[in-house]
């Protein structure tokens, strides 16, 4: 049984690795929308070999579901204009966010290094209940109630701008607007 656990995570692993390399280096936003899908299936992979099934139930309804089908619709929406303000981008662009992502990696090197003191090594203690959706549930309804709200609330307005922005204008704003440049 071991044997088999280590290679579903070896294969989820690579698989894992794999599509985030293709999220980045695809130049087609459509295909690196889709290698994202398979990014967060071999992360919910990952999720069920630490028994976390609630967990990874989410990660593949929610995120590989819900989110990953708004950033297609955002692609399609944008065509070839989705990538229009990297075309032929200055260097100093690539090289400031390579630089950027190198002091976040050592920022979360220091602090997991700093937290962790010599406890590295120890197995944590979990308890019984941890991942469960009970657990969860009771989490966001207590300790996090004020993030989760806000959250929401969030999302509610950044659907509501998005179709706002992506509505055409009705006729009588046009004109109104055309009557104003005019003007007498």
């Amino acid at each position: 049984m071991e044997f088999l656990v280590w290679t579903v995570w070896i294969l989820a692993a690579t698989a894992l690795f794999a599509s985030a390399l293709a999220v980045v280096l695809f130049t087609n936003p459509f295909f690196s929308a889709l290698a994202l899908i398979g990014n967060l299936a071999s992360l919910a992979v990952m999720y069920l070999i630490l028994s976390a099934e609630f967990v990874a139930a989410a990660q593949v309804l929610v995120y590989a579901g819900a989110v990953v089908v708004m950033f297609l619709f955002v692609i399609a929406y944008l065509g070839g204009r989705a990538d229009a303000p990297f075309a032929g981008g200055p260097t100093l662009m690539r090289v400031a966010s390579v630089v950027a992502a190198a002091a976040i990696a050592v920022e979360v090197i220091v602090v997991i290094v700093l937290a962790a003191g010599g406890d590295l090594g120890d197995a944590p203690k979990v308890p019984e209940d941890f991942g469960s959706p009970a657990s969860i549930g009771t989490l966001f309804l207590s300790d996090h109630l004020l993030a989760f709200e806000v959250t929401s609330i969030i999302l509610l307005v950044a659907a509501v701008g998005g179709v706002i922005l992506g509505s055409t204008v009705p006729p009588a704003f046009r004109s109104e607007a055309r009557q104003e440049r005019v003007g007498p």
